[in-house]
């Protein structure tokens, strides 16, 4: 959950995608089939200040601006579950293979080297 900002009011409407543009509330159609490209239309004038680097900025479930912290990198993940997944994945991979047959060694003919190719000589 974020916190508010500014209070809109805005009754939303399922046609409509909402989003906030240098401070004020923005709607754009959503995109159907076969209909052409709608054109976005301010919907309200929240006049706030916005940093773009440190939170994100959207319309919630009441109709008003709210904003929430950026996580800048992503999720954090312990390192000691990173290092183990391999080390499991690849010990299974070691027991499931079988070692390759060995080939049996080709019979000798006894005769010169290429001579057992029978057929024309190029």
């Amino acid at each position: 959950m974020g916190e508010k900002i500014a209070k809109t009011g805005i009754k939303r409407d399922n046609d409509l995608m909402y989003y906030i543009k240098s401070g004020d509330v923005w709607a754009t159609p959503r995109k159907k089939p076969g209909q052409p490209k709608g054109k976005a239309q301010k919907v309200a004038a929240a006049g706030i200040e916005m940093d773009y680097s440190k939170y994100l900025y959207y319309l919630d479930g009441d109709g008003d601006v709210a904003r929430k912290e950026r996580q800048v990198g992503g999720s954090k993940r312990k390192k000691s579950a990173k290092a183990s997944a391999p080390k499991k994945a690849a010990a299974k991979k070691g027991a499931a293979k079988k070692p390759a047959a060995k080939k049996a060694p080709p019979k000798k003919t006894g005769g010169k080297k290429g001579a057992a190719k029978k057929g024309k000589k190029k």
